[in-house]
C-alpha cells in the first residue's frame, strides 16, 4: 500500500509531502490544478524514463520518493532479498533525482537502482488505469494484453512470442542459407578467425581499469618517492621537523599548568595531534617502501596496453567495447553455425514451430476460460449502468498460421441494446457507452489482480447523473478489499470518497514567482465546500451547497449500512 509521496521541485510543484491511507481516496480540483501531475510523479519513481523539462523551472534538480508497505506481498519481499534490497522493517522506498544536465539517479531502500528494477517493483506496487484507458481499448493489441492479464497468464503470453519470434528468425535464417550458403560460408570463416583473436587477447574490463591504474602509478614512482620522502623529511626528519617543534611547543605548555590550569586542554590536544602526525609518519614511511620504480613491469603494462589498443583500432572501436565485439561475433557465429548445414536449420525450424504452437495451444485454452468469464461479468455490470440488455463478448478469431500474439485475434464485441448483434467495439460504442463499458472492464479485472494500489485517472470522463453515481459506488465497493485512489471531476465519485483530497494553484507573487500547486485533506466542511463547487461551479448558493451536503450524508448513511 501507498503510504507516503514526497515530491520536490517537480513542474509546477514546489514541495509536496502526501500520507495516504487505505480505503478509496479521491482527488479533486479545478482543471489545470496539477491533479495529473501527482500521476506523472508516482509513473516517474515507479520505472518511466525521466525528461529535465519535467524539473521545475529555474531548479537544479527534482526529486520524488514514494513509501510503500510490502508486508502482503512475499513475492516482492522475496525479489527484494535476492536483489540486495530488502529493507527488515517491511518498507519499500523508492526514490528519483532528475537533475538538469539530464542525469538521473534511482533508488530502493537507499541502495543504486536501475530503471528496470524500478518498473519490477512498479508491477507488484501500482496499477494506474489512464484517462484514455477507454480509447486504448479500441486497440486489439491493448484488448489481447488485457485478456492475458485477466486470466493470469501475461508471462505465458511472452513466452509465446518469444517463442514465435525464434521461430520466424530461424525461418528468416533458412531463406537466408537458401539463397547466400556461399556467403555464408565465406562470413563464419572471417569470424571464426576473428573469435580466436579476440579470444586469444583475453580481454577484461576489469584487467583493463587495472592496467591503467597500475600504468598511471608506474610512470609516476619517482615523483611519488619525492614526495613521500619531502613529506618525512618535513614532518619528522629535518631540523625544523613539525613533530619536534610541536614537542617543544608541547614541553613548555605543560611546564606552565601547574600556573594556569586552563592549559591543559590545549596540551590535550596538542598530545592528539602528536600522536596523529606520528601515525602518519609510520605510513608513510610503509608506504615509501612500497613503492618500487620497476622499468621492467613497467614495460610489460605498455606492451599489453598497446596490444589492446592495436586490437581495437583494427576494429575501429574503443577498448571498452572489446567484450561486446566478443559476444558479437560468437552469437554470430553461432547462427552461422546452425545455418552451415540446410537439413539442420530445417530441423531447428520445425522445432521452433512445434513449440511455438504448443505453447500458443495452452495460451489458448487459457484465453477462452477467461473471455467467458470476463463477457459474462462485463456483461453482468453493463446493466447497473444504463445499458439494461446489453451484452459484451470477447470473441477469439483463429488464425491459422498464428503471429506474435498466439494463435487467434482478440476482439471485444458488444450489443449496447437487447435486439442488437454484437460487433467489434470500435465500430458501435458511442462515446458515453465506451466510457461505460472501458470502466466496468478496468473494475472487474482491477478485483481479480493482486496489486494493492489503484490509481484512477480521470477514467469516468463522458459519463453523468445517475450513472457516476453507480460508478463511486463501484469505486467505494473497490476500495474496502484495496487502496484505490480516483482523480475525478464528478461529484457523485468524489462524494464516495472515504477521504477527500483538493488540489489548488497558486498565481505567483512578489515572494514567490512561480505559480504552484498545493494539496490538502478536507474535513467535513471543506469538503461540503468542493463538492459544492463541482456542483454550481463558482457561483456557490445555500441550494447547492444544501444538495452537496445531501449528497454527503445521504453516502454517509449508505456506507454504515
Amino acid at each position: 500500500m501507498l503510504q507516503n509521496l514526497s515530491i520536490r521541485n517537480f513542474i509546477i510543484v514546489d514541495h509536496i509531502d502526501l500520507h495516504f491511507k487505505s480505503g478509496f481516496t479521491v482527488l479533486t480540483g479545478e482543471t489545470g490544478a496539477g491533479k495529473s501531475i501527482l500521476i506523472d510523479a508516482l509513473e516517474l519513481v515507479l520505472g518511466r524514463r525521466a525528461d529535465t523539462s519535467q524539473i521545475r523551472y529555474g531548479c537544479k534538480r527534482a526529486e520524488i520518493t514514494a513509501q510503500f508497505s510490502v508486508n502482503t506481498i512475499p513475492a516482492l519481499q522475496e525479489w527484494l532479498v535476492e536483489n540486495a534490497l530488502e529493507d527488515e522493517t517491511g518498507i519499500c522506498l523508492l526514490r528519483k533525482i532528475m537533475e538538469s544536465g539530464g542525469r538521473s539517479r534511482n533508488f530502493i531502500n537507499g541502495h543504486p537502482a536501475t530503471l528496470q528494477q524500478l518498473r519490477t517493483v512498479g508491477e507488484w506496487l501500482v496499477d494506474i488505469h489512464g484517462q484514455h484507458a477507454h480509447q486504448l481499448l479500441m486497440h486489439g493489441h491493448k484488448q489481447c494484453e488485457l485478456l492475458d492479464a485477466w486470466a493470469g497468464e501475461s508471462d505465458l503470453a511472452r513466452e509465446v512470442a518469444s517463442a514465435y519470434r525464434h521461430w520466424q528468425d530461424l525461418c528468416q535464417q533458412r531463406l537466408a542459407w537458401e539463397q547466400h550458403s556461399e556467403q555464408n560460408l565465406q562470413e563464419h570463416e572471417t569470424l571464426t578467425w576473428q573469435l580466436q583473436e579476440l579470444t586469444a587477447l583475453n580481454f577484461s574490463l576489469e584487467e583493463w581499469e587495472n592496467l591503467q591504474i597500475e600504468h598511471n602509478r608506474l610512470t609516476h614512482t619517482a615523483s611519488l618517492l619525492e614526495t613521500a620522502q619531502f613529506s618525512l623529511e618535513s614532518l619528522s626528519e629535518n631540523e625544523t621537523a613539525v613533530l619536534t617543534q610541536l614537542s617543544t611547543v608541547l614541553t613548555r605548555l605543560n611546564s606552565l599548568t601547574d600556573i594556569d590550569n586552563t592549559l591543559e586542554p590545549l596540551c590535550s590536544q596538542l598530545q592528539s595531534a602528536q600522536i596523529q602526525l606520528q601515525e602518519i609518519v609510520y605510513e608513510l614511511k610503509r608506504y615509501q617502501q612500497h613503492l618500487d620504480i620497476d622499468p621492467r613491469r613497467l614495460q610489460e603494462t605498455e606492451t599489453r596496453i598497446a596490444a589492446i589498443h592495436g586490437t581495437a583500432r583494427k576494429y575501429r572501436i574503443m577498448p571498452e567495447i572489446l567484450p561486446d565485439l566478443l559476444e558479437t561475433t560468437r552469437q554470430r557465429l553461432e547462427s552461422l553455425g546452425n545455418a552451415a548445414s540446410g537439413e539442420a536449420l530445417m530441423k531447428a525450424e520445425k522445432s521452433a514451430r512445434n513449440n511455438f504452437e504448443n505453447l500458443a495451444a495452452r495460451l489458448s485454452q487459457a484465453r477462452q476460460h477467461a473471455a467467458d468469464q470476463l463477457s459474462g461479468l462485463v456483461t453482468e455490470t453493463m446493466q447497473t449502468l444504463a445499458m439494461a440488455g446489453g451484452r459484451f463478448n470477447v470473441a477469439l478469431i483463429p488464425i491459422p498460421s498464428g503471429n506474435l500474439h498466439g494463435m487467434e485475434q482478440i476482439e471485444f464485441q458488444v450489443s449496447a441494446h437487447r435486439d442488437l448483434p454484437l460487433r467489434p467495439l470500435n465500430k458501435v460504442a458511442s462515446g458515453g457507452e465506451l466510457s461505460r463499458i472501458s470502466l466496468a472492464i478496468q473494475v472487474i479485472t482491477s478485483k481479480a489482480g493482486t496489486v494493492p494500489t489503484l490509481i484512477f485517472d480521470e477514467v469516468d470522463t463522458g459519463i453523468g447523473g445517475r450513472i457516476a453515481a453507480i460508478v463511486g459506488k463501484l469505486l467505494q465497493q473497490l476500495g474496502k478489499t484495496r487502496q484505490v485512489m480516483s482523480i475525478t471531476h464528478l461529484p457523485q465519485v468524489a462524494a464516495r470518497g472515504d477521504h477527500h483530497w483538493r488540489v489548488s494553484k497558486t498565481s505567483g507573487t512578489e515572494d514567490e514567482q512561480l505559480p504552484a500547486s498545493h494539496i490538502s485533506e478536507l474535513d467535513a466542511a471543506e469538503r461540503t465546500e468542493e463538492i459544492a463547487r463541482m456542483l454550481g461551479g463558482e457561483n456557490l448558493t445555500a441550494a447547492t451547497r444544501q444538495h452537496a451536503a445531501e449528497m454527503l450524508g445521504y453516502d454517509k448513511q449508505n456506507q454504515s449500512t
